[in-house]
């Protein structure tokens, strides 16, 4: 049996998900809480850090503390006040969704302070998050795509360039956000302008994609060299598109396949385009990867990636290993362990030249 380890749970966050990654941390620390000891920590909208008594994450409150940027504190928090010690977690879990959380931002204090943490390390937390940097990766390694634009906000945007290239309807988004946040689906073109705005609201950059008439096939990933793919899932909305609402209202209908009704082949193009798609980015740990199945063609086509996809209790990335034949309380062992197995390796490596 794995040793009870202390582990801090990170959660809230600057982003337009702070909501979202409330949700995933009260099923992660209860999950966790079987296992290891948590310690939780909520990162709230204005960036402080709050050290909560538990068992369960709550919205506000708690310990201003921080954590010191250099190996010789080994991962402790400390009070904001008198910078006393006030927790000593072994290892790190952010269930951070979005900017300052899911970017590379905070895996960069992980790694300056050289503690162990969950999920995918800078670079690949930040070309994820970058859904420009993320379709160019996709690109490099050959996986397919629908056809898309970015646009910035420093500018007027060419709407009648985007519509002659991307064709009517067309998808925007923030380049750096998920869980459909700033998402709109633009019918005529006199609605591109107002679209952009909307995206411009959350980045200064915006992915404007072609529709395509697919279905929505979502694969889980976890591993660290030889990542594995989980079964596929589909997501059948109860409304025109997948948006925020259809994800996260209680009033939603919207119906999850598990596993998705797919024939052989396509199941397992599906889960090799993710394990590329994954590998693209020099992944570890875990991910979601997304899909469109063209109606028309049967052509998988890669969406996204999330390195630190949706852990609430509906959310597709433990139900899919559920199916797959992984329960939520091992799937996060196996997550720690990735972890620790990744930090291990890192320390191993010179840190000075001796020729």
């Amino acid at each position: 049996m794995p040793r009870r380890r202390r582990v801090a749970l990170l959660f809230g966050g600057r982003s337009g998900e702070h909501e979202v990654s409330l949700r995933s941390a009260a099923s992660v620390a209860s999950a966790l809480a079987g296992i290891h000891d948590v310690t939780l920590v909520l990162i709230d909208k204005a960036g402080r850090w709050l050290l909560q008594p538990g068992p369960s994450p709550a919205p506000d409150g708690g310990t201003p503390v921080f954590l010191v940027a250099s190996p010789t504190e080994a991962g402790r928090l400390r009070r904001l006040s008198d910078a006393s010690i006030a927790a000593e977690p072994e290892l790190y879990f952010p269930v951070l969704h979005g900017p300052f959380g899911e970017d590379g931002t905070v895996q960069g204090l992980f790694e300056l302070a050289a503690v162990p943490y969950v999920g995918a390390g800078v670079a690949a937390s930040a070309a994820a998050m970058d859904k420009e940097l993320m379709k160019a990766l996709f690109a490099r390694a050959g996986l397919p795509q629908g056809r898309y634009a970015i646009v910035r906000g420093s500018g007027a945007a060419d709407v009648a360039r985007l519509v002659d290239e991307l064709g009517l309807p067309l998808f925007v988004k923030p380049a750096n956000l998920g869980s459909s946040v700033g998402v709109s689906k633009v019918k005529r073109a006199e609605e591109l302008p107002r679209a952009l705005q909307a995206a411009f609201a959350y980045d200064r950059k915006a992915v404007v994609e072609a529709a395509i008439d697919g279905r929505e096939i979502e694969v889980s990933v976890f591993g660290n060299d030889a990542p594995l793919a989980s079964l596929p899932g589909e997501i059948v909305p109860d409304r025109e598109f997948y948006d925020y609402d259809s994800k996260y209202s209680a009033e939603s209908r919207t119906q999850l396949l598990i596993p998705a009704p797919l024939d052989a082949q396509t199941t397992r193009e599906a889960r090799e385009l993710a394990v590329r798609a994954f590998q693209a980015l020099d992944a570890c740990g875990y991910a979601r990867v997304d899909f469109f199945v063209e109606r028309s063609s049967g052509r998988v086509l890669v969406n996204e990636i999330n390195t630190i996809p949706g852990f609430t209790s509906i959310s597709m990335f433990p139900k899919l290993w559920q199916a797959t034949g992984l329960g939520f309380a091992e799937l996060l062992e196996r997550l720690v362990e990735l972890a620790l197995a990744r930090h291990a390796d890192r320390a191993r490596l010179k840190i000075e030249y001796c020729p």
